[in-house]
């Protein structure tokens, strides 16, 4: 199966545009003479399974169509099957979702032939992928993980996915209004730090919550995590700043903290505030949080002139 890929589509991506998209899909597949099985998902996390069972059956090579979440769940189909060495998987994508932001660090647009174009030059990069450890599940993540405010905003996100990438904004600002800080205490390059944050980012990737860079990005297989914390900002910083959400810019401000680690434990102190966990736009779950790293753990397909 080295040179069959095993393609998994999530139909409800970007308002279910895959149904209107597959014959385009599946005629540029032919066009560039790459042999494929399609696979459809059919309910939550079910790429996870999907992948376990390809691997299986011999597959090396993955094409996530969908968005974010599609793609986090098939990492972490790679990541949880014990068969072969994730850094011997091959990931590529065709992008469909609302945010797409793990594709905007690799300069992969939404165009259809040129995705599929990037598969057959199987131009690659070894990325890291993180992992986060929680009281009663864990997760992997490729892109960007978070706890607090960014949490609390993507378990109230669903709702407004049908805007598109503006829903990131819309909920953002919305959920101002009505989140409540929470304090930390925070294990970090051999520090312990105790901060009231409106959210603490880790991240590999460079784009987040529909196409802001919201950590000091430096490349995604360093083996190092991007770390920002936002502590006391406000509604009023985050209107007044929304260019520099986009700009990168953000993590200069005064009451934001950069940090690069390979390991960090956040600790929330009040029980009475639930600080959520998110990864790649996905909600985990709640409460305190180890993360961690595993060096250039998957190979991805991407574009040359990224």
């Amino acid at each position: 199966m080295a040179n069959k890929w095993y393609v998994i589509a999530n139909p409800n991506a970007g308002n279910k545009s895959f149904k209107s998209l597959e014959s385009k899909i599946i005629d540029q597949f032919k066009h560039f003479n790459i042999d494929y099985t399609l696979k459809v998902t059919t309910h939550q996390k079910h790429e996870i399974e999907l992948v376990h069972t390809a691997i299986k059956q011999g597959y090396t090579h993955f094409v996530s169509v969908g968005g974010d979440g599609t793609l986090h769940y098939v990492v972490n189909g790679i990541m949880t099957q014990n068969i072969i060495p994730s850094h011997q998987v091959v990931v590529g994508i065709i992008p469909l979702g609302t945010g797409n932001d793990w594709v905007k660090t690799y300069n992969i647009g939404k165009n259809i032939e040129k995705a599929v174009k990037h598969l057959k030059k199987l131009n690659t990069i070894y990325q890291d992928i993180g992992f986060l450890q929680l009281e009663n599940t864990s997760r992997y993540f490729n892109n960007v993980a978070g706890i607090g405010y960014d949490g609390y905003v993507v378990n109230k996100l669903n709702k407004l996915k049908h805007l598109g990438s503006i829903a990131y904004l819309l909920s953002g600002i919305s959920g101002m209004l009505f989140y409540k800080k929470n304090s930390y205490e925070i294990g970090i390059n051999n520090e312990l730090l105790n901060e009231e944050c409106l959210m603490i980012l880790f991240g590999i990737g460079k784009y987040s919550g529909g196409g802001m860079k919201l950590t000091e990005f430096s490349n995604t297989s360093n083996g190092l995590l991007d770390i920002t914390l936002a502590k006391n900002l406000n509604l009023f910083d985050l209107v007044k700043n929304i260019r520099k959400l986009y700009t990168g810019s953000i993590v200069r401000h005064k009451k934001v903290k950069n940090y690069k680690t390979t390991t960090l434990l956040i600790t929330p102190k009040s029980s009475e505030i639930q600080s959520f966990v998110e990864a790649d736009g996905e909600l985990v779950g709640s409460g305190k949080v180890k993360v961690s790293i595993y060096k250039e753990a998957i190979q991805f397909i991407v574009n040359q002139s990224y």
